[in-house]
């Protein structure tokens, strides 16, 4: 069996992966959208992607747009993976059969 991924189990980073693998590999999402549809704060939203960027589950990408910042963030294959891998490992513990 698969063990549980200690940096995805975190519930708040759980929830955010879940979010970004439910988009397409292209696809990014801006921070603000990311942070609002999980109700956090700046500042507990980046601490946690700087785990999962340490990891290499997520990229972000720091650009302008006009003179504005933003922020987009995407899954990378390896979040992908390590996803994939720690859902499976929680449909063990629960005796889920597909």
């Amino acid at each position: 069996m698969k063990d549980l991924d200690p940096i995805i189990h975190q519930p708040i980073r759980l929830k955010m992966m879940a979010s970004l693998v439910s988009l397409s590999d292209k696809e990014k999402v801006e921070f603000t959208h990311l942070r609002d549809l999980l109700e956090l704060t700046d500042g507990n939203m980046g601490a946690h992607l700087i785990k999962l960027e340490e990891a290499k589950y997520v990229k972000v990408e720091k650009t302008f747009v006009g003179r504005k910042p933003k922020t987009y963030i995407h899954a990378t294959s390896k979040g992908r993976s390590a996803f994939e891998d720690h859902v499976e490992a929680l449909k063990k513990i629960l005796l889920v059969e597909e």
